[in-house]
């Protein structure tokens, strides 16, 4: 069943054009979160299947004085994708446009979904050169909120973009490239959904390549001890799973490979049975938090093996290979640092949370001004790299880095990622105070937030990280979208700074808790908030 539609909307899609135009529409839908995290209640749902449909959705919303919010399967765990006002979704323009083989240029609409892309290209001898770990956002999603792998050869998943087309808020759509407007080019590689929409994207792909790959598990001490050998550089792609109540690592590395194919051992941990002991394990640990070390000594160790040394390998596309499972709803809290500063971070960690003393070898003075007694917390935390200073990726030879690239400009990148489970969608009660210390010490050590992740920092700080490139992002989205017809409360707490609210900018005016977990968001418009305030002033 619908709800009414507003008279003025109504009105407007009757008079906005003599061509009848498709406007695709849904009253009475509820979005949330892929982890249930948070959930909105959108005016209008709108799925748009052509670029012109589009650019008839932008000119609509600005006649009815509407924001306009943009979203693909939101596995972002955040609210940035929460609205009141319209919300659309682009899973019905999904076509790849173009592709020459020869050379593996692409061009395909920004619905298009990363496995729906990748088994496409597989299918013409194609494949992205680097993926993040999962592959469930669309390809404007994964580009918008700077999404990486876990690679020094490689930076952001948009190092392979050659172009984009974008509908701003007059209702045109632009070009830009390093070459053709390259300031807009810059601001939309991580635009945050906050300039308009994106509707193509052209980029590169490379050869298809399987990828043999193995993962170790063994003391945490003899990871600090490769840090700065080979860890990171004696395969193309690296990732490690670090434990700190059994202060174990798991190490996976994944090399190029010509060898036939071999399937993944199944697992305890990747059978039902695992997937369910597991989850009861983390519902129960919600109400006795200190089994927690036994949950993750068990569980891990079932998975992964109990002796230091054992190991596990295959042979898979990399379309495969680099994916991993998400499991269960969590929040996840990830964080940019240098990577030279990974052993002190980790060591400080560790230290925080195990109580350890200076008599230990992985000691480290934590400083963290808050205290561990009682707090346990969920593991793995999740450790990847990249390198955007390398000179041969293409944003550092065209200078077309994304303004709003939380990476290291000058060095490798390390990225932490406290990732806390959501029990049959219940918060953990470690969140509040696990969070604030692990992002206290993020700041200490330099670091910048994964912008599509449950981080707190906001306001000045964000703006002491980012100075000059964070002033000129919103100098661009200012210029393409004056109205804030794309911004919302999310932008505002983060990015927007303290100025004065945007005509059609969204404001958050309640935030409520689910009594089955998660929060309810409410917004409304500034425009909409001023009309109320007209019609009760005349009453």
């Amino acid at each position: 069943m619908s709800l009414p539609l507003d008279p003025a909307i109504a009105q407007a899609l009757a008079t906005t054009s003599s061509v009848p135009i498709p406007f695709r529409m849904r009253t009475k839908y509820v979005h949330s979160t892929w982890a249930q995290t948070f959930t909105s209640l959108p005016e209008l749902y709108i799925q748009p299947e052509s670029l012109e449909e589009i650019e008839h959705v932008v000119n609509v919303a600005r006649k009815c004085r509407r924001r306009i919010t943009t979203v693909g399967c939101g596995h972002s765990p955040s609210s940035l994708t929460c609205t009141s006002s319209w919300l659309v979704n682009l899973d019905k323009y999904n076509r790849i446009l173009a592709v020459d083989e020869q050379t593996g240029i692409a061009t395909m609409q920004s619905g298009i979904r990363l496995w729906q892309l990748s088994e496409q290209l597989a299918q013409r001898g194609l494949a992205m050169p680097n993926l993040g770990s999962i592959n469930h956002q669309s390809i404007a999603g994964a580009i918008s909120t700077g999404t990486h792998g876990s690679s020094l050869r490689h930076g952001l998943v948009s190092e392979s973009i050659l172009s984009l087309r974008i509908t701003l808020a007059d209702g045109t759509t632009r070009n830009c490239s390093p070459d053709e407007d390259p300031e807009l080019f810059r601001a939309s590689l991580i635009s945050l959904g906050a300039l308009g929409i994106i509707t193509e994207i052209t980029f590169r792909a490379v050869p298809a390549f399987s990828l043999s790959w193995k993962q170790v598990i063994d003391t945490d001490l003899s990871m600090f001890n490769r840090w700065t050998d080979d860890l990171w550089t004696h395969a193309e792609f690296v990732r490690v799973w670090w434990f700190p109540y059994t202060r174990r690592a798991v190490t996976w590395s994944a090399s190029k490979t010509d060898a036939p194919l071999v399937l993944p051992p199944v697992s305890y941990y990747d059978n039902a049975l695992g997937y369910y002991v597991y989850h009861n394990l983390l519902y129960l640990a919600q109400y006795v938090p200190r089994i927690l070390p036994w949950v993750e000594w068990f569980v891990f160790g079932m998975q992964y093996g109990f002796p230091n040394g054992s190991t596990t390998s295959a042979v898979q596309p990399s379309r495969d290979a680099l994916l991993m499972n998400c499991l269960y709803s969590q929040f996840v809290n990830e964080w940019a640092i240098p990577l030279h500063k990974g052993p002190e971070a980790l060591r400080r960690l560790s230290t925080w949370l195990n109580h350890l003393t200076p008599d230990d070898p992985d000691y480290a003075p934590h400083n963290i001004p808050f205290s561990a007694e009682g707090l346990y917390v969920h593991a793995p935390v999740e450790v990847r790299v990249s390198d955007t200073s390398n000179p041969s990726l293409s944003s550092v030879q065209t200078h077309t880095r994304p303004y709003l690239d939380p990476t290291c400009p000058d060095e490798p990148t390390l990225y932490l990622n406290a990732t806390l489970y959501r029990p049959y969608m219940a918060d953990p009660p470690c969140r509040a105070r696990y969070y604030e210390a692990f992002e206290w010490l993020m700041r200490d050590m330099g670091g910048k937030p994964h912008w599509a992740k449950n981080f707190e920092t906001e306001g000045q700080v964000i703006e002491d990280m980012y100075g000059e490139a964070l002033t000129r992002w919103r100098e661009v989205r200012d210029e393409v979208d004056p109205q804030g017809m794309f911004a919302g409360a999310w932008h505002r707490r983060y990015v927007l700074g303290s100025g004065a609210k945007l005509e059609l900018e969204e404001i958050e005016v309640g935030c409520e808790k689910k009594w089955s977990g998660g929060v309810t968001y409410l917004g409304t418009t500034t425009a909409l908030l001023e009309g109320i305030v007209e019609e009760e002033s005349k009453e």
